[in-house]
């Protein structure tokens, strides 16, 4: 998924717009391989599943920026935080209509398009997919917008960021710069999603819990503890950092970390691919926090990634619609053809889509 961008006081850096280029390419690249049949039990098909890691960096981000003002008012012990109502507003502004947009365009392609599959279909269907409720229950997911699931667990996170800063900072830190307390607390907190998936991994469970915001909170809150780290560390090496993250991401194409699939069967195999998942993310968002001036920082913040993060989200809107006409175009059947020409293809027709959308709602959030 991916993340809409922070609160507007969350003094983002321009690298960090930048890295949400790379979570969307290979957000992207996932899609195409899955499309064209490159999702095979083996190292090389988990690897391209993998891929699916740019959803755990626009997670860590939004963890990161979200926080940081809550942060930035702890360490001026102002006892002044975020205003709730300004967070919220910014948040459905910035959100909502570029989705009921993308929403409402792919039911419409699709009354003049055949679907191969009869899930999220009708009023119900729409009204789930327009309320990101798809994921609560089997069957609601429709084509050309089954990559929401990941947006429906981000936007509970959201509403759960408030409940759980407000404490943090009234009761636990009693409005002073307490760096040892919040990490302690929010370390607590990673274990949210190691419960859940065992807990959801048991017989008898609805298995779409799998894909609700528990699972995932861990990614969340790793970005709010960056948030915390970044005012302790001054210095953050890229290419160390880079190279953790990478050795990870192969790390996960194991078979220990379980089948090409976005949550395992195995809860053990779930775990340990989140956890790396969780590694490659703060790999490569961490030096960019703490604004180390090194390759890495100057590759996020040059022009181009800035730009196309600037469209990031508009662009994991369409891309999954825009992958489906894609396959048609170049005339192939599913489970079959380049990957590279798909990424490519889709890639290249979505960000002008990505960037008409993005002009198109600016208006009603900036």
């Amino acid at each position: 998924m991916a993340s809409a961008g922070g609160a507007p006081d969350s003094g983002r850096k321009p690298a960090l717009t930048g890295i949400r280029t790379v979570a969307a390419a290979t957000v992207c690249l996932t899609h195409a391989a899955f499309w064209t049949g490159h999702y095979t039990d083996d190292y090389a098909g988990r690897l391209f599943a993998r891929f699916e890691v740019g959803v755990t960096i626009f997670f860590v981000l939004s963890g990161y920026l979200l926080f940081s003002p809550w942060v930035r008012s702890l360490r001026a012990e102002s006892s002044v935080y975020p205003p709730l109502r300004r967070y919220a507003w910014h948040r459905v502004r910035r959100i909502m209509p570029a989705y009921v947009m993308t929403v409402g365009a792919v039911y419409v392609i699709f009354v003049f398009r055949t679907d191969s599959s009869d899930l999220g279909h009708g009023m119900s269907g729409l009204i789930r997919n327009l309320t990101l409720t798809q994921v609560y229950g089997f069957g609601h997911l429709h084509t050309g917008l089954t990559q929401m699931w990941s947006l429906a667990a981000e936007v509970v996170y959201y509403v759960a960021l408030p409940v759980i800063a407000w404490p943090l900072a009234r009761y636990v830190c009693r409005g002073r710069w307490r760096p040892d307390l919040l990490i302690v607390v929010l370390g607590g907190l990673l274990l949210v999603s190691p419960v859940w998936t065992f807990a959801t991994h048991g017989d008898g469970v609805d298995p779409t819990a799998r894909l609700w915001a528990p699972a995932f909170a861990s990614w969340f809150v790793a970005g709010m503890l960056l948030a915390v780290l970044g005012r302790l560390i001054r210095s953050w090496p890229a290419t160390p950092s880079v190279a953790v993250a990478a050795g990870a991401f192969v790390l996960s194409a194991g078979a220990f970390a379980g089948e090409a699939t976005i949550v395992p069967n195995d809860a053990g195999a779930a775990v340990a691919k989140h956890t790396l998942y969780a590694v490659v993310a703060v790999g490569l968002i961490g030096p960019l926090v703490v604004g180390s001036s090194d390759w890495w920082s100057r590759l996020c913040r040059s022009r181009p990634m800035v730009w196309l993060g600037e469209i990031s989200y508009e662009f994991f809107l369409v891309h999954v619609m825009v992958l489906e006409l894609v396959m048609d175009l170049l005339g192939y059947r599913v489970f079959t053809g380049s990957v590279l020409f798909a990424f490519v293809v889709t890639s290249a027709i979505s960000v002008p889509i990505a960037w008409v959308l993005h002009r198109a709602t600016s208006p009603l959030w900036r």
